[in-house]
């Protein structure tokens, strides 16, 4: 069936408008109704990496973090889709000797850091590419971590019928608002399930985590509280430098996850908003001002956050010399009636 997209964001260049990014998105309050949407709500899609801190939530709720004795550092990448810059490589393996496994272990194939520049070092020096360079390394350790705790085969973690695959699909059930078997299920870039939802589920889970309080089970909405303190405390270790996520997560109004393919989720916990956005293209370079212009017009008070955001991706588009050449757009108007 076809969906009409709607527009998110227009890129113009001279008099003419050169590229259109189209999709959907989702806000929803604490209630689960839907205050804005443009295109289809109920868009299904995969989570992909935005799923992390969900992936997450058994390591937090069986408190491995405080019986490992973890650092902010170690709590935080267990979220995360990192770049593999130095500080990054050195929590991973801190991390991977607390919780006593080794590297060969790790699902996810070897490769190169994500990071430019750490890339180019490691290939200068003919390193070999390692798991642990591997974006997802660190949910695959905490996995390992909780697989040692539970009792469960430590072999085989990735699949789908693995009873901690399973226990994560129940939990991101709870907090989505959708049955676990209307979750579909496909297999991520590390070798790990990925969760198919309507983005309007992912806007609730989202909005749910960030306030855990209405969670209704204090173990997880404990876990919930720890691991959100956990990625405020530490943003850059949730992906890396000049990205969204970190520049979202310093201010700790702001839950926030992306994932590959251009799906984007935060929550504001003043507000009360969850928010979800898939870019058709699978384009990700779009998302600060889509995240950056809703803040705008929906009157958001902290300016900082807006700015960090557009220094992202400014309305000016310039060319190599510096001239402007063209600007961004936003596609809609927030506060237009439904």
């Amino acid at each position: 069936m076809t969906e009409k997209a709607g527009l998110l964001v227009e890129e113009h260049r001279g008099p003419l408008v050169e590229c259109e990014y189209v999709g959907h998105l989702v806000a929803v309050d604490l209630n689960g109704a839907i205050v804005r949407e443009i295109g289809n709500p109920r868009h299904v899609t995969y989570m992909r990496s935005a799923a992390k801190p969900f992936q997450a939530l058994p390591f937090f709720a069986r408190g491995l973090h405080r019986q490992l004795k973890l650092t902010e550092d170690e709590q935080a990448i267990l979220t995360a889709s990192h770049r593999s810059q130095p500080f990054h490589v050195e929590t991973l393996e801190s991390l991977m000797a607390k919780i006593g496994v080794e590297e060969r272990q790790l699902a996810c194939s070897t490769a190169y850091p994500l990071h430019g520049p750490s890339r180019v070092e490691l290939l200068k020096r003919e390193a070999p590419a390692r798991r642990l360079y591997h974006n997802c390394s660190g949910k695959h350790l905490g996995m390992l971590a909780v697989c040692r705790a539970a009792g469960y085969p430590e072999q085989g973690y990735e699949q789908p019928s693995h009873p901690l695959q399973q226990e994560i699909i129940g939990l991101l059930s709870v907090l989505s608002g959708i049955d676990a078997e209307d979750i579909a299920i496909g297999i991520d870039g590390c070798g790990l399930p990925v969760f198919g939802m309507p983005i309007y589920h992912m806007a609730r889970a989202f909005l749910r985590l960030a306030r855990p309080e209405t969670v209704g089970d204090g173990k997880l909405s404990a876990a919930a509280a720890d691991l959100t303190a956990a990625m405020h405390a530490r943003p850059l270790w949730v992906s890396g430098s000049d990205l969204i996520c970190p520049a979202l997560l310093e201010d700790s109004n702001i839950v926030a996850k992306g994932g590959a393919k251009g799906i984007y989720c935060f929550a504001l916990k003043e507000q009360g908003i969850g928010f979800a956005f898939k870019v058709m293209d699978g384009s990700e370079d779009k998302w600060p001002f889509v995240v950056a212009s809703i803040l705008m017009q929906i009157g958001y008070e902290d300016e900082r956050t807006i700015e960090r955001l557009l220094q992202l991706c400014p309305v000016e588009i310039v060319n190599g010399s510096g001239t402007r050449v063209g600007e961004h757009r936003i596609g809609f108007d927030w506060n237009a009636k439904r």
